[in-house]
């Protein structure tokens, strides 16, 4: 009975964000009080306890970090420059507006920023090129995810931090590697079938015609090599992976934190004038953090209560194993297509694998990746974050009646279908 409660409180959190448009961490939070305080007897100091911390820590102190880029338009004149690149190669215009997505999102402006400032430029650009919306459409969001999920990104960030917190500490940062290289590579293919699809195609022979941006500024100069210099923290832990028994490299890995190392360069950053200290912390995604954590907080009760072994067991003996990752595909993508992707379904599912580690023999990666693959695949819906941004960037009505049905009927069910086949050659390849 305890465990259904602790299961029914995390959907209705999720049915109350989604429906009142309020943060789903709020109602998470007030559950875990109610359930985990007046149910299960804990004190208040262990509900609190609950609370992700060093989670919490390296989100506010990496965005904090790649906010005076996009404070000062460092982030926004690269994402123009890589677009001027490809003027002249229409028929690469979808996978140009990948690469300005991803590359700004790797980049650490997160999956919402990207989405806000490329949605209303990418539809202007479809209209320009007489491209396809659709495509245009998926390639920034695919852009936007899987850039984000670049390990020092904000995505990267909190896979490995939630990787951590299950015990997966000495391979999170490989793991979270070949996420990024899988998301990457899922997203290139789906933007390549979508390309091709019957009635997608685009004019081809159709030159678009971009001004040159303007060349960066010296203060925008001076962020760009301090983005290259912090990008010193991933050197580390790849040679430990290539040279494991190295003393010297093995002691610098361990004191290594990307979180500590964002907040001395965002120190070096005020020193340089390179944004303004109060806009700056004003971009901190606040409403991301207090998502995941809150959501966190309700896992915590539920860990203690052992929902998350039940269930995981569960799944290790009902399913057969071959099933695990096309079902968490699955789940994944059901679960994204209302919300948020690293507000609730990672935090949600990536507690269970240990558990289901145990029962089915699986290589956790395969189960990891599958999540974030399936939950990114139904983030284009227009009832998600990355859909909404699509649709509330379109300039008519009649342009928004025509893309919601396209994103509903077309794109997701597409999408969905193709990361469950992708998750299970993966899962053979890993």
């Amino acid at each position: 009975m305890l465990n259904f409660l602790i299961i029914l409180a995390i959907f209705v959190a999720v049915i109350i964000g989604y429906k009142t448009g309020f943060n789903t961490g709020f109602f998470a939070i007030v559950f875990a009080y109610l359930i985990g305080g007046f149910v299960m007897g804990m004190t208040p100091k262990d509900i609190i306890g609950g609370w992700p911390v060093s989670t919490m820590f390296v989100i506010f102190s990496v965005s904090l970090f790649y906010n005076f880029a996009l404070s000062n338009g460092t982030l926004e004149k690269t994402a123009r420059y890589l677009l001027y690149a490809f003027r002249k190669f229409p028929g690469l215009l979808p996978f140009a507006l990948y690469v300005a997505s991803a590359g700004i999102a790797a980049l650490g402006a997160g999956f919402f920023t990207v989405m806000a400032f490329m949605a209303p430029l990418t539809l202007l650009i479809c209209e320009e090129a007489h491209m396809n919306k659709l495509i245009g459409a998926i390639a920034i969001n695919c852009g936007a995810l899987s850039g984000a999920n670049f390990m020092t990104s904000g995505s990267g960030i909190i896979f490995r931090g939630l990787m951590d917190e299950g015990g997966y500490t000495d391979v999170s940062f490989r793991y979270s590697s070949i996420i990024f290289i899988a998301s990457v590579i899922f997203s290139l293919l789906l933007i390549t079938l979508f390309k091709f699809l019957p009635g997608s195609r685009q004019n081809a022979d159709h030159e678009v015609t971009f001004e040159k941006p303007e060349t960066y500024t010296a203060l925008q100069k001076k962020n760009l090599y301090l983005i290259l210099m912090i990008l010193v923290v991933l050197i580390f832990p790849v040679l430990h992976i290539i040279l494991p028994d190295a003393e010297i490299i093995t002691y610098i890995n361990s004191k290594m934190d990307v979180g500590l190392v964002a907040i001395v360069f965002s120190a070096i950053a005020l020193f340089m004038n390179l944004a303004p200290q109060k806009e700056v912390i004003a971009k901190v995604p606040w409403n991301t953090i207090l998502m995941i954590c809150g959501v966190g907080m309700l896992i915590n009760v539920a860990i203690t209560a052992g929902t998350i072994e039940l269930l995981a067991s569960w799944a290790g003996s009902s399913l057969p194993t071959w099933s695990v990752p096309v079902v968490f595909s699955l789940i994944g993508a059901v679960m994204s297509f209302f919300s948020s992707t690293l507000g609730v379904v990672c935090p949600a599912l990536f507690p269970l694998v240990p558990a289901l580690v145990q029962a089915t023999g699986l290589n956790p990666l395969i189960i990891f990746s599958s999540i974030v693959i399936g939950a990114q695949s139904s983030a284009i819906s227009p009832f998600s974050s990355g859909g909404s941004l699509i649709i509330g960037s379109c300039t008519t009505e009649e342009e928004r009646n025509h893309m919601f049905p396209k994103l509903l009927f077309e794109a997701v069910p597409i999408s969905v279908i193709f990361a469950a086949v992708f998750n299970v050659v993966l899962s053979f390849i890993l």
